[in-house]
């Protein structure tokens, strides 16, 4: 092979397939890959059957994701055999949960990298590469959360996450975060509005504020001024039209933090504010630190503050001892609220949290008939919500056309429902006036105004 040749190959680019699971913050974590990436001599590609490298960026918060990555490694191992150079490797929680373990029920695999290790993974994937050696690397970084967030990507944006706190200090009996996140750890501030600058200079209009509990940032003590205090300094930031953040927990939502909704411009009206259940007994064995009348009174201070507060939150149905009792008092928390979305899932043991030692197990069947029933309720509130909009004039952000109809655009309210209207491609990252015409289960059909 000719000099000519060499330098060809050296310059062509890898290709990385990378399929990401679980919440917002694993998708913020795979556009901070990409960005990396494409800085390493990578693309990304949408036909697994190219790649050089497939990256599943996993979830452990639930069971039945969990094991569809385990069902998805083992159909990989075709391609693998097909081509021995191809890296597969798997980051996030399931990652960090399994570690080297990973390596014994999955002998195919290649790399595991943990939550706190992406800014290292062109590093790791050189090693892989050099030494064709299986890496592992999990450890927990005991330092401050410092990150230059999103690395620059080729695709444009109109809305965007931004990662402000890593980690959770709460430990709810169910739940692994703690376990595969780490600690709170709060990211400075100069760093997020470095970050949102630079993105409301690329052309993002809304800014998404990410954590396990963004309530509690700055609490820590690295941080000067706490959430509040953050909002308000975003709300400043020339260029960025709307606010949003994700997840809060009920027990650290201050009334400087309410208070919000009705001080800034750019907040939209939607808050996600997961509850789990309605039952005292059982929020006591979650360890959520809240009571469901406490619960119920934030709510009300919401909506007395911002009226038109769209809120959705989470649910568990079947925690270990919840009897029907518990579970009519789940449904009552429903109906008094009327949220106008909400995610339910049905318990399942997590590896290391507290729950898995509980006694009183409910049966597979029984939770799967409690979240049929909870579903059903729900849905009426998620119609009679989004009926409530029809003929009203709503304020849109286009984000692009919509996956089901390419000629229609897409878009959502302050409220964050889902919007779908004739319009051209023009329109996208701008904002514009919808009248709503129609509202089906999950979104809003209306016409620009």
């Amino acid at each position: 092979m000719n000099m000519s040749s060499l330098l060809k190959e050296s310059s062509e680019k890898k290709h990385v397939f990378i399929k990401t699971y679980g919440c917002q913050m694993n998708v913020y974590d795979s556009e901070r890959i990409i960005g990396l990436l494409e800085g390493c001599n990578y693309q990304v590609t949408y036909d697994i059957t190219h790649a050089d490298v497939i990256l599943l960026n996993t979830c452990s918060i639930r069971e039945k994701p969990e094991h569809k990555i385990y069902s998805i490694l083992g159909r990989l191992k075709r391609l693998k055999d097909n081509n021995p150079n191809l890296i597969l490797a798997i980051g996030g929680c399931v990652a960090q949960q399994e570690g080297e373990k990973l390596f014994e029920k999955v002998p195919h695999l290649d790399l595991v990298f943990g939550t706190h290790h992406i800014d290292t993974l062109p590093t790791l994937l050189k090693e892989v590469e050099e030494k064709r050696a299986k890496v592992c690397e999990t450890a927990m970084c005991r330092e401050g959360y410092r990150d230059e967030g999103v690395v620059d990507s080729s695709l444009p944006k109109v809305s965007a996450y931004v990662s402000i706190i890593r980690g959770c200090n709460n430990f709810c009996s169910f739940c692994v975060v703690p376990y595969v996140r780490g600690r709170e750890k709060s990211r400075p501030e100069e760093d997020i509005l470095k970050e949102i600058v630079h993105l409301a200079q690329g052309g993002v209009k809304e800014v998404t504020l990410l954590g396990q509990n963004v309530n509690s940032y700055g609490n820590d003590g690295v941080i000067n001024g706490g959430f509040p205090h953050l909002l308000r300094a975003v709300d400043e930031v020339r260029g960025i039209e709307r606010i949003r953040f994700i997840t809060s927990h009920p027990k650290d939502l201050s009334d400087d933090l309410i208070c919000c909704f009705k001080e800034l411009n750019k907040l939209c009206e939607h808050m996600h504010l997961p509850v789990q259940s309605g039952s005292n007994k059982i929020l006591d064995l979650m360890n959520r630190g809240y009571t469901r009348e406490q619960y119920l009174e934030k709510v009300e201070r919401l909506r007395a503050v911002c009226p038109d507060l769209s809120i959705t939150s989470d649910m568990i149905v079947g925690f270990p001892q919840e009897t029907e009792q518990d579970f009519d008092d789940t449904l009552d928390l429903v109906n008094e609220v009327a949220f106008d979305d909400l995610f339910s899932f049905a318990y399942s043991d997590r590896p290391m949290t507290a729950s898995t030692r509980f006694e009183g197990k409910v049966s597979s069947e029984v939770k799967r008939e409690r979240l049929t029933v909870l579903q059903e309720v729900q849905r009426k509130y998620n119609l009679k919500k989004n009926k409530a909009v029809v003929n009203r004039v709503e304020e849109i952000l286009v984000e692009g056309e919509s996956k089901k109809d390419q000629q229609r655009m897409t878009g959502k309210t302050r409220s964050d429902k889902t919007v779908n209207f004739a319009g051209e491609e023009s329109l996208r990252g701008r904002l514009v006036s919808v009248k709503i015409r129609s509202a089906s289960l999950h979104s809003l059909s209306g016409e620009l105004v």
